[in-house]
This record gives structure tokens, C-alpha cells and sequence, in this order.
């Protein structure tokens, strides 16, 4: 699991990867966008690497995935098996910043692409009391058990982590009427956010995407009044 961690944090984020990347590979195009990190100083960056594993759309090839899948495909059938073991990893790496001290209300889940996927049901499956979800370039299956949940569950809006969304246009490999159709699906089960598509962008994350998450992250996660009070 990579990390970055300076000071003692008030505040945490978690950022998982698409499929077959890692999330040192993560810092490095972020770092490469940007030209520096994010600038957080008071929040905790968490960058997960996925465990290796067969991949059904690569002929079962072994690679760092979150979950298996049968194809790429909105319309495709999700791995319910595969899903709960991905699950495991979300709920280890957000009681670890519980048990340091930060509460679910300080904590925001994201990704791109499949990393994004695995946003999405962390926030409003497994603990819709985090702060925000992100996700870039991503989309759940229509019959994705996130909807099931919500459905289920019919939960107030102000209980819902805020959802922000970003979609390159010439997206080839997730097309950007998949993620629109997914933001949509989310907000007539409750979920309010924004959806933001990006002109001249494949599947890929953008410097402009990253300026707008981090001034979102920043509004979702402000300092502390301790924390301001220390820099007088």
C-alpha cells in the first residue's frame, strides 16, 4: 500500500487506481499533471496498489485489479464474489484512519476508471457516511448491486457523501454515456453531486480535473479550527 503522509492529518482521502496500474504509478501521473502533489497539507493521501489477480477481459492474464469482471461493459453482469473480496480491502484501509482518529465524516473515497467503480460502492454500499466519492472515467453495471442498496435503503439526500464526477468526451474504452448514465442512475436514488465532462479527453486524468478535485476535496475537508489556530 503506497502512502503519503507529512503531518499529522485531520482529514483523509483515499484514491484507488484503474485496472493493471498501481498506486505508486498513481503519485507519479498526478505528480506529472500537476507538477507537484496535491496541495494538502492537513489531509492524508492514500494511494492503495490492487492485489494481482486473474482478469477475465485480459484471457484470465494476471493483473492489479480491484475486482474481476467478465467484460468492460455497463451492460455486463457484475462479480458479486470478486466485488466482496474488494470490499475487504475498502473497509481495512477506512478503519485504519478510524482507529487513527479521523471520523467517517472527515474521509473521502475516488479512483479513476475501475478504481472510480470501487468508489462508487464504497460511498453509497458500504458506508454512506463518508464525506465525498469521486470518480474519473468510470461507471457502474446497470443491474450494479450499488443501486440495489439504495434502493433498499432509500436514504436522505444529507446522508449521502456529496458525488463528483469526471468524463473525457472521446473517452473510447468507457464511453462518457456510460458515466452519465451512471451519475444519473445515482441521483434518482438520491445522490446529489456533479458531473463534468472534459472536452479533447480520452481516458486519462487531466491537470484541469485534478485542480477542480482538489479545490472540491479542500470545501469538503476544511482545516480544523485547531489546525488554523496553529498557523497564526
Amino acid at each position: 500500500m503506497a502512502a503519503l503522509s507529512i503531518r499529522k492529518h485531520s482529514a483523509s482521502v483515499i484514491f484507488f487506481h484503474g485496472s493493471g496500474d498501481t498506486g505508486p504509478n498513481l503519485i507519479e501521473w498526478i505528480h506529472f499533471l500537476l507538477g507537484r502533489d496535491f496541495n494538502l497539507s492537513h489531509i492524508k493521501l492514500i494511494y492503495p496498489t490492487a492485489p494481482t489477480q486473474k482478469y477475465t477481459p485480459l484471457n484470465g492474464q494476471l493483473s492489479t485489479v480491484w475486482f474481476d469482471r467478465r467484460s468492460v461493459n455497463i451492460a455486463a453482469q457484475e462479480s458479486r464474489k470478486s466485488m466482496a473480496q474488494s470490499y475487504e480491502i475498502v473497509n481495512k484501509l477506512i478503519q485504519e484512519e478510524v482507529d487513527l482518529g479521523i471520523p467517517l465524516s472527515r474521509i473521502i473515497v475516488g479512483g479513476f476508471s475501475m478504481g472510480g467503480a470501487l468508489a462508487l460502492h464504497a460511498g453509497y454500499h458500504l458506508n454512506t457516511g463518508l464525506a465525498g466519492v469521486f470518480a474519473h472515467s468510470s461507471f457502474l453495471n446497470r443491474k450494479s448491486v450499488v443501486y440495489e442498496s439504495l434502493e433498499s435503503q432509500k436514504p436522505t439526500q444529507s446522508a449521502l457523501p456529496e458525488l463528483r464526477m469526471f468524463h473525457g468526451e472521446r473517452d473510447t474504452l468507457v464511453p462518457l454515456e456510460w458515466g452519465l448514465e451512471t451519475f444519473e442512475s445515482l441521483q434518482k436514488l438520491g445522490v446529489t453531486g456533479t458531473f463534468k465532462p472534459l472536452k479533447n479527453t480520452l481516458h486519462e486524468l487531466k491537470r484541469s480535473s485534478l485542480l477542480d478535485l482538489q479545490e472540491w476535496i479542500v470545501k469538503k475537508l476544511p482545516p480544523l479550527s485547531s489546525e488554523i489556530a496553529n498557523k497564526l
